[in-house]
């Protein structure tokens, strides 16, 4: 299974269609959306080209392919939307050879564990920042970064699983 991974859209469709773009070639089964669909939260300027409607349009046009999970700037009216589930904390996508817990970041994360069995990925938004790295305890913490609002100097980005290793895309 190839799996791209997105996060932090924020909104933003000029971003969530550039990422698209870039990982079509990439030929991915699954997308993951890892929360922060719509909406830009207090923390954050209204960020450039802002158009939600646009995105959900975007989004619910790839439903068959997509596992969701909320963002903390995700809300329920959010939900009545899409065409497909993305208010779980968290979900579990299982490959032939690996298990992703899939949350955003904001309940689960490097600092505050999910209790999780080791070889698993956890793979999580929120930050805005991306992260490839393995932790003692055997558990892999995998973030994608934002396609839309990145940040502590980092590019654009999204992530992607090509069936045997995890890794980032800059756009």
């Amino acid at each position: 299974m190839r799996i791209l991974f997105l996060s932090d859209i924020h909104g933003v469709p000029s971003t969530l269609e550039q990422a698209l773009a870039a990982a079509e070639p990439l030929n991915y089964d699954k997308i993951v959306l890892l929360g922060d669909l719509l909406y830009h939260g207090p923390r954050n300027g209204v960020p450039n080209f802002y158009d939600p409607v646009k995105v959900v349009e975007i989004l619910n046009s790839l439903k068959e392919k997509i596992v969701a999970v909320r963002g903390n700037c995700d809300a329920e009216v959010d939900q009545m939307m899409f065409k497909f589930p993305m208010m779980g904390d968290y979900a579990i996508l299982e490959t032939e050879t690996e298990k992703f817990f899939l949350t955003h970041g904001h309940l689960w994360n490097e600092c505050k564990l999910p209790p999780l069995g080791m070889g698993t990925i956890l793979a999580h938004g929120h930050t805005h920042i991306p992260e490839l790295k393995k932790l003692e305890c055997g558990l892999t913490i995998f973030n994608p970064g934002s396609i839309s609002l990145p940040k502590g100097g980092s590019s654009r980005s999204f992530g992607f699983y090509d069936g045997s290793e995890l890794k980032h895309y800059t756009i």
